[in-house]
Parts: structure tokens; sequence; C-alpha cells
């Protein structure tokens, strides 16, 4: 619950900016919603269920860019023996993130602070939240390609799949690249890196998005997540390949 506590008090602080906006600022606040989920079911030899899901909002202020995210992925499989059918959970983790962004004179520059909690109950990390403040700015762009950097410190605390418990201060980075294929078709490639003296946290996702109409698209995307240093009976990386429907609004 301690965890959770964090986004609302990072999410309420958002808000309590955005209200503090409204009282010098009229102005009508631009919000765009997005949902994706996939799912995967087999039957036969090999039976089981896969299902990711993620939602992202974004809040367009005068004076302040708000995002609030969450996704999750989980996997059961089902075996048959002796004509008894018995199921596993092979995969199970989520992630929920808020961070609100004060805008600077420069355009798409920003001053932010942001909060992010995930569980896995299958990785190298079962439990970790971490805490952040930065400065945001666009690197590059063109007319159909954009580039967008952060960097700041923050605080990460986690516990290991063995128990053990770490925390500390880390160095935050994050790449967005964005490239606008045609009318209907964009690329995007994301990277998040954490560092700290004990372990480098990475995660990455390289996705192609085609739109089918004005409001729905469809997106295949791969990808990882890496832990520099993990218990002795797991792997550094975990991956996942996924085709979703996302629909915005």
């Amino acid at each position: 619950m301690k965890y959770l506590t964090t986004l609302i008090l990072a999410s309420g602080l958002a808000a309590g900016n955005a209200l503090a906006a409204d009282e010098d600022i009229e102005h009508s606040s631009n919000v765009m919603v997005s949902a994706e989920v996939g799912a995967i079911t087999t039957s036969g030899n090999t039976a089981g269920t896969s299902v990711t899901g993620r939602f992202e909002v974004l809040q367009d202020l005068p004076l302040w860019s708000n995002e609030y995210t969450g996704n999750g992925y989980f996997k059961e499989d089902r075996t048959r023996v002796n004509g008894e059918e018995t199921s596993q959970r092979s995969a199970q983790r989520y992630q929920l993130g808020a961070k609100a962004g004060y805008k600077l004179l420069e355009e798409n520059a920003t001053l932010f602070v942001l909060a992010n909690h995930s569980e896995d109950k299958f990785g190298a990390y079962t439990r970790s939240s971490s805490l952040g403040v930065g400065h945001g700015f666009r690197w590059y762009q063109s007319s159909n390609k954009t580039l967008d950097m952060e960097a700041g410190p923050g605080y990460f605390s986690a516990t290991r799949a063995n128990g053990e418990k770490e925390n500390g201060l880390v160095l935050r980075g994050r790449a967005a690249f964005r490239w606008k294929l045609s009318d209907n078709a964009a690329f995007a490639q994301m990277l998040t890196v954490e560092r700290a003296s004990w372990n480098t946290h990475s995660t990455s996702e390289t996705s192609l998005s085609t739109r089918i109409n004005g409001s729905m698209q469809m997106k295949a995307a791969f990808s990882a997540i890496n832990d520099s240093s993990v218990p002795a009976d797991k792997t550094n990386t975990d991956t996942q390949t996924s085709v979703t429907l996302v629909y915005s609004f």
C-alpha cells in the first residue's frame, strides 16, 4: 500500500498544480487517453492464456504536462496428466507510474517529478519503486521525427527474488524516438536506464503502429527488461513480443 501511496501523492501534486494554474489562467485542458490490449489462447497439446495491456493518460495544461501510465502482463499454462487438468501461472507483472512536468520557456522543455512502482512475481526483482526529478527536453525535431531526452537523479527501492532488499540513489536517463512513417503508420523506440552502484536497470520498447480508423490502431512491439545484477537462478533479460489493439480518445 505504501508504494501505491507514493503514486497517489505524485498524482495529487500534479492535480494541485493544475488547480493553482486555473486560478490565474482561464483555459481548457487537453487530455488524451489511450488503452491497449492483446491476448493469446492456445488449446490442444499446449494449452494456456496470456494477456497484456496498457493505459496512458496525457494531460496538457498551460503550465504543466502530466502523464499517468500503467501496464500489466500475465501468462497461465494448463497441462493434462492422467486425465486431470492443472494450471500454473508462469508470468505476472504490472507497473504504475505518474509524472508531473512544469513547462519551461523553451518549447518542449520541462522540469519534472515522477514516481514508479512495479511488481513482477517471477522477475529478478519481485518489487521495485522509484522517485525521481529531472530535466526533459527535445534534442531533435524534423518534419516527421522527434527525439526527446530526460535526465536526473532519483531514489530506488527494491526487493530481489531471493528476498534481499536494495535501496539508494540512482541516475536516471530516458530517450524517446518517434518517426511518423506516413499518415497511417508510426515507429517508436523508448529506452530508460536507471544506474546505481549495485545494479543498472534498463527497459526498452520498439514498436510499429498502423492506424485502422480515427481512434483505433494495431501495434506490434518488442520490449525488454534488463538488470545487470540478478540472483543466480535468474536471467538478466526478460523479453516480450506482442501485437495489440490500441484505442485512443
